[in-house]
């Protein structure tokens, strides 16, 4: 009775001694009765394992509650779980909302992300390509801070690349943008369905392909509805708060009877607000005013609050995270230009007249 009773506490010792102690590989080969090679390549998912020894050693270690070495994973592995992210523009504020919806679907699947910012610098960016792939990592993410297109960087590259916001060059690229003609249409589709028949857009810079697609809706958009663009033209310019005030100015002594303005940036549409209201004009009653890109910054923050085009932009990087995870498991790419919905959001700005 002695002699049982100590050999259970030697039991019980020995097994809060491999509960406190770090259990490796080795133990669970013992305990499921293999070798360290079979076990390894059973915890691993190689085919060489019959099912059955792979279920026994699977169960031996729950039962152990083993915990892999991921570093030693990784060298037992093709993938390494690590996924880079190469952006030209890490302050841009059309990146980060990018950044962040990518970066959230990497995160659900337990990959780690490698930030790499080149900041418009294409010797720089080629440092971070070489520094990417010399880490091992399993794909590739590159973010535009506009989206014209770019140049691209697959050819010579080991592992699949996807590029988002900034599309590539390269046809045979899958790359993920938001559609501005989309967006152009809905902001003209939603001002006629308030009333308003006398609109003008307020344009950003010719240069940017975002100006000229959300052009293209807004005509495509009036057309449908029997309409054109009061005076005909597009009224290009700046990014900024002052080109909204000037053409506004401009647009109020040749166009008395205007009763709403599409402005192709919140930024813009700000200084069209400003200049309203020291015309005496008054939005939304007078003028309807809406903008693009949804900044809430500016558009929650305007008098009144500014109705605008939301990019969507999380969804375009957790799309963009999608296509890589798909070709990182094998399957073939889409290739080609996707252009991802985008959405209204109204606010106090596009009152019905």
């Amino acid at each position: 009775m002695i002699m049982e009773k100590q050999g259970e506490e030697t039991m019980e010792r020995e097994q809060r001694r491999r509960t406190k102690s770090t259990v490796t590989l080795t133990d669970v080969a013992r305990e499921a009765g293999v070798s360290l090679a079979t076990a390894s390549k059973a915890l691993n998912g190689r085919s060489q394992v019959k099912a059955e020894t792979r279920e026994r050693v699977l169960e031996a270690a729950r039962a152990l509650s083993f915990t892999p070495n991921p570093f030693a994973q990784a060298l037992n592995s093709t993938r390494t779980g690590t996924i880079g992210m190469l952006t030209a523009d890490l302050d841009n504020r059309f990146v980060l909302p990018v950044l962040l919806g990518a970066e959230d679907a990497f995160g659900a699947g337990s990959t780690s992300v490698l930030l790499c910012d080149a900041r418009g610098d294409s010797i720089r960016e080629q440092h971070h390509i070489r520094t990417l792939i010399a880490k091992r990592v399993d794909g590739i993410v590159i973010l535009g801070r506009t989206t014209n297109p770019r140049r691209s960087i697959s050819a010579g590259i080991p592992v699949p690349v996807v590029y988002a916001y900034a599309p590539s060059e390269d046809p045979a690229d899958p790359s993920f943008t938001p559609d501005n003609v989309m967006a152009g249409t809905l902001a003209a589709d939603h001002l006629v369905e308030r009333g308003r028949r006398r609109i003008a857009l307020v344009n950003g810079e010719p240069s940017y392909a975002a100006a000229r697609d959300r052009a293209r809706g807004v005509n495509d958009g009036l057309a449908a509805h029997g309409l054109s663009l009061l005076g005909g033209d597009v009224l290009y310019g700046q990014w900024t708060e002052s080109w909204g005030r000037q053409c506004t100015e401009t647009l109020l002594d040749a166009h008395p009877e205007i009763d709403a303005i599409i402005a192709a940036s919140d930024q813009i549409a700000r200084g069209v607000l400003d200049q309203l209201r020291e015309r005496g004009r008054s939005a939304p009653h007078d003028v309807a005013v809406i903008g693009f890109d949804n900044w809430e910054l500016l558009s929650a923050a305007s008098r009144p609050p500014l109705t605008s085009i939301d990019m969507n932009l999380e969804d375009l990087g957790r799309a963009a995270a999608r296509e890589l995870f798909s070709a990182i498991g094998g399957e073939a790419a889409r290739p080609g230009l996707h252009r991802l919905p985008v959405r209204l959001v109204p606010r106090e700005s596009t009152a019905s007249a």
